[in-house]
């Protein structure tokens, strides 16, 4: 339901993403990946193949000059069969574009090319046990030695993807003690450097990606891996958040859609009291419910990522995108289960997968609280003089 939003270029973009889906990767890949908790090296070598990890890196550094709104269609596609699966290739490349934005010369040259053809990874480590909303709470401490090197000591939690083999770490780190936000710097750090410990949680949902805490313990990383300028890390990591926020609000739509199609196939299909229970009133108004939530999901997003392609300010219609992309899919996975009944406690219908990480979407990110205080500042009233 959205060739009436796209040109005809994007609308087959799109399709080609959710084909890919369906015959390169297939449902049955993902579930199995979540089932084992295995990270899906097998279907990101493939994407890599294709191009996409470059989407929306210039031409001039070696990738394909998309927008934003590029990005976000595939983020869509890729989250078809779950958000766990997109986050894979969605952290990494966001990730990827504050080296684009922020890095050096010699950052770009070492990183983007292996990139692309992906042969390492990124992830991006923010939150911290006494630090998830108030990301500026940060307490991992980085300091200089006498050879200009970085030593850095703490611990950081809740990092998606940060276990995956050859990847780097993008890590918020303080700087300066004595300023809340002018002293948060981000570091460039492999995930084998000496000195970190890596742990995967055994959370609800991100079973395939994984969501890891992390321990550093006087860990040297060199002068070089400082990302920007000491101090700019908040203008990183807040620069970071909308393009997540809207990438991620895509990919919780493509879920979504699945949820919904999912349920209805089954509603008609499914046989009870010698009809399908699509006929009854009752499912037909939730599969009708959930269809316009999904619509209303997809076409926030779309306006969102058309602002930020633009160039416009859009931190308002990001988080709207972002909450109600999340809180759809909540709803849309929930009706599902419902529809289902008992075969929705299988892993093989895919159902409980979709309520698990729709439990996670609406935490990750941003909270959904947050992402309404976010929306509320907007809507404040010119302060008279």
């Amino acid at each position: 339901m959205t060739s009436n939003f796209l040109d005809e270029a994007q609308a087959d973009w799109l399709k080609t993403v959710n084909d890919f889906m369906d015959k390169e990767v297939t449902v049955e890949y993902v579930r199995a990946c979540d089932s084992e908790r295995r990270y899906p090296y097998e279907a990101y070598a493939k994407i890599a193949a294709q191009g996409w990890l470059g989407i929306m890196i210039p031409e001039d550094e070696g990738g394909s000059g998309g927008d934003i709104f590029d990005y976000s269609l595939m983020a869509e596609g890729l989250g078809k069969f779950g958000f766990d699966f997109a986050c894979s290739v969605l952290v990494p490349t966001f990730t990827a574009m504050n080296i684009i934005k922020f890095g050096s010369a010699t950052q770009k040259a070492t990183y983007v090319k292996p990139f692309i053809e992906g042969k390492i990874r990124f992830s991006v480590s923010i939150s911290e046990p006494d630090a998830g909303s108030d990301a500026s709470n940060t307490k991992t401490r980085a300091r200089r030695d006498e050879n200009g090197d970085w030593i850095v000591s703490g611990q950081k939690l809740w990092c998606s993807g940060a276990a995956a083999e050859d990847t780097i770490i993008a890590m918020l780190v303080r700087t300066d003690a004595q300023d809340k936000h002018g002293g948060l710097s981000v570091l460039l750090i492999p995930n084998d450097t000496p000195g970190v410990e890596i742990r995967k949680l055994p959370t609800l949902s991100r079973h395939a990606t994984g969501t890891t805490e992390i321990f550093l313990d006087e860990v040297r990383v060199p002068a070089a891996a400082l990302l920007g300028e000491v101090g700019q890390g908040w203008k990183i990591i807040t620069d970071h958040l909308e393009l997540e926020r809207c990438a991620v609000a895509a990919a919780y739509t493509g879920n979504a859609q699945q949820a919904v199609h999912t349920a209805n196939r089954y509603a008609q299909e499914r046989i009870q009291f010698g009809k399908p229970i699509y006929e009854f009133q009752v499912i037909k108004h939730m599969l009708a419910e959930s269809q316009t939530q999904v619509d209303a999901a997809r076409l926030l997003c779309y306006r969102a990522a058309r602002m930020k392609a633009q160039g416009l300010p859009a931190a308002c219609e990001t988080s709207m995108a972002k909450l109600f992309g999340s809180e759809t899919l909540k709803s849309c996975a929930l009706d599902g289960m419902q529809i289902l009944g008992g075969y929705a406690n299988l892993p093989e219908a895919d159902m409980e997968r979709y309520l698990r990480e729709s439990v996670q979407s609406t935490i990750g990110g941003g909270t959904s609280q947050i992402q309404r205080t976010v929306i509320a500042k907007s809507m404040r009233l010119p302060t008279r003089a």
